[in-house]
């Protein structure tokens, strides 16, 4: 399975800004996807995830009420749809992709993309 971000870019604080995730293979729809983010100096930390289905999403709290995590399974894409931006919102955004269908907060990514950067200036 490979991912490809794409999306990232330079907005305002209160600004808004969608990030896909494409992803190739026959089993999309069969992983749970996930989006993550790595600030400078800090460690990657979860964003949101989503069911292989679609039908459930998970959240951080710091993306709860902003943030919004969908999927088009025809397409073999994720988006990150992010609103009303803050400057701590700044960092590498990266998918990545679970064996099954199903999210817990113990399962393992089993691939990852390169990240897109996404810079929120104040």
């Amino acid at each position: 399975v490979q991912l490809v971000e794409s999306g990232g870019g330079l907005v305002q604080a209160g600004g808004s800004l969608r990030v896909s995730c494409a992803a190739s293979g026959r089993t999309f729809s069969s992983r749970a996807m996930a989006w993550f983010r790595q600030a400078p100096g800090k460690e990657r930390e979860f964003v949101a995830a989503i069911t292989g289905s679609g039908i459930s999403t998970f959240y951080a709290e710091s993306g709860k009420g902003r943030f919004t995590i969908s999927r088009d399974n025809g397409k073999n894409t994720v988006y990150l749809q992010m609103n009303s931006l803050k400057s701590e919102d700044t960092a590498v955004y990266y998918c990545a992709a679970a064996r099954g269908s199903g999210y817990s907060p113990a399962i393992t990514w089993d691939y990852w993309g390169q990240g897109t950067q996404v810079t929120v200036s104040s």
